[in-house]
């Protein structure tokens, strides 16, 4: 009895307890979560979906957890035009502060990796590292209205006369500044790239100038340069340097000045999760058409052949997949229209043989597709030719040979079973009355058929039920040369 009136006792003051010990543990969690914290995200490799995913994803968490800032370490060589239009929307819009960070040593920045650089309200480099490059892509190794043309005036800007020792009368009355780009595409094109970084530049207080530069010109920096031409804020070795330079600094996020207090502060890394990654793997163009071109041979093959099932279920789920991966892309569909209408006519070549003409036609058709599927110059994003020439030449070999082999296999007489015993030639061995024994394929059966079968003479079969065949005559009896 003392014992349980113990443990009664010890329930009570519990249950006493309990309410004041759950806020309090509550309050803990609620101040881990709340604690300072500068929250660290990796731009790598070219610019596409997967990183727009990461980045938003990263600014969601950096926002939730009322992070003291988020920096953003690149080491990229450019990437898609939407996709960086997508990142900068989100960084912009941010209510945590964002540092760009090129690094480690050796990373650099160039094309779209500059325009995020400077969308972030604070921009570091690592020593070691570059920026710049940023003329769009569809530019490169135009004539006349290419890079080299808006050097002039830009020196101007430094402080060196308008025009170098040397030059024409004629240059000076059209200024290169002036110069027409070779289209108007090129020129519609660049002009919208330097006015988005222009806009950024003046936003963040930095070198407008030079930002129309690293786009008319592909001009690039180092790190110490860039900061000196007041084009980043921080040069740092690491993460703490860099926190430790920005400290104290005020920006503007969101309409309303923030002074970062960063110095110190622990760092954690946020990696990207799974389907993250698979979609980095997805948004590889080459990945995308392989998985296609699965899902369509599958398909063939289950109408084919009803009832397989497995081709079926493995092509209609790797067409999905692989159509979804496209999609993240800059799809062509006149490209995937030559892809479809190529396949067409290399099954049409297998199933009604037209001398190579509808084959060659669709293997043309299918790479001029292939080539022209993705609608982007990012090197990254462009369909390798191997893959291409592969893809066509196992296409070619499959659809016509395989397809072809087995139409005139359908075709063919049957070599076994029922089917193959009608229409066999058969001789009468013995007869009486309509029904008797015949040699079939080299084998005695029993027979019916007409009553005026003899012994010895030709027959077919024209029919089978179970063990007895169904003959007719094809030939008149034989005369008896007995006796």
């Amino acid at each position: 009895m003392p014992l349980f009136k113990w443990l009664c006792s010890l329930l009570a003051a519990a249950i006493i307890a309990l309410p004041g010990i759950l806020p309090a543990a509550s309050q803990e969690t609620h101040k881990r979560d709340t604690d300072p914290v500068v929250l660290m995200a990796a731009i790598e490799g070219p610019i596409g979906p997967a990183t727009v995913r990461h980045v938003n994803r990263v600014i969601g968490i950096a926002t939730e957890r009322r992070a003291a800032a988020l920096v953003l370490r690149m080491n990229t060589p450019g990437g898609l035009a939407d996709a960086m239009r997508e990142i900068i929307s989100g960084v912009l819009a941010s209510s945590v502060p964002v540092i760009g960070y090129v690094a480690p040593s050796g990373a650099h920045a160039a094309s779209a990796g500059t325009y995020i650089l400077y969308a972030t309200h604070v921009a570091a480099m690592a020593p070691g590292t570059n920026l710049g490059a940023a003329t769009p892509v569809q530019l490169d190794g135009l004539p006349g209205g290419t890079p080299g043309e808006d050097r002039q005036p830009r020196d101007k800007g430094k402080g060196g006369s308008e025009h170098p020792e040397g030059s024409d009368d004629e240059s000076s009355e059209t200024p290169p500044a002036q110069s027409r780009p070779p289209d108007a595409m090129a020129a519609k094109a660049t002009n919208d790239a330097v006015a988005l970084i222009r806009s950024l530049a003046e936003m963040h207080g930095r070198n407008a100038d030079w930002a129309e530069r690293a786009v008319r010109e592909a001009a690039s920096l180092s790190a110490q340069a860039a900061r000196d031409e007041n084009v980043i804020e921080i040069v740092a070795a690491d993460v703490d340097a860099l926190l430790a330079a920005a400290d104290g600094r005020t920006v503007d996020v969101g309409g309303a000045d923030w002074t970062l207090a960063v110095a110190g502060l622990p760092v954690e890394a946020v990696e990207m999760d799974a389907i993250t990654r698979v979609l980095s793997v997805l948004s590889n163009p080459n990945v995308a058409l392989i998985l296609m071109m699965i899902g369509i041979y599958g398909l063939i093959f289950e109408f084919w052949n009803p009832g397989a099932v497995v081709p079926g279920v493995v092509g209609a789920i790797s067409l999905v997949i692989g159509l979804y991966a496209l999609n993240q892309l800059p799809l062509d569909y006149a490209g995937l229209a030559l892809i479809g209408l190529g396949i067409a006519f290399m099954v049409v070549e297998a199933l009604t043989p037209t001398f190579g003409i509808l084959g060659i036609g669709g293997v043309v058709a299918f790479v001029v597709g292939a080539s022209m599927l993705v609608d982007t110059d990012v090197p990254a994003y462009q369909i390798s030719w191997w893959m291409i020439g592969t893809i066509a030449a196992v296409s070619a070999a499959v659809l016509i040979l395989l397809l072809g082999f087995t139409m005139r296999a359908y075709r063919a007489a049957p070599v076994s079973g029922r089917a193959r015993m009608i229409g066999a030639p058969a001789r009468v061995l013995e007869w009486d009355r309509g029904t008797g024994f015949v040699w079939a394929e080299g084998e005695r059966w029993h027979a019916r058929g007409s009553d005026d079968l003899t012994a010895g003479q030709e027959a077919q079969v024209c029919g089978v039920d179970g063990l007895t065949l169904t003959v007719e005559a094809t030939t008149k009896p034989q005369p008896d040369q007995g006796g």
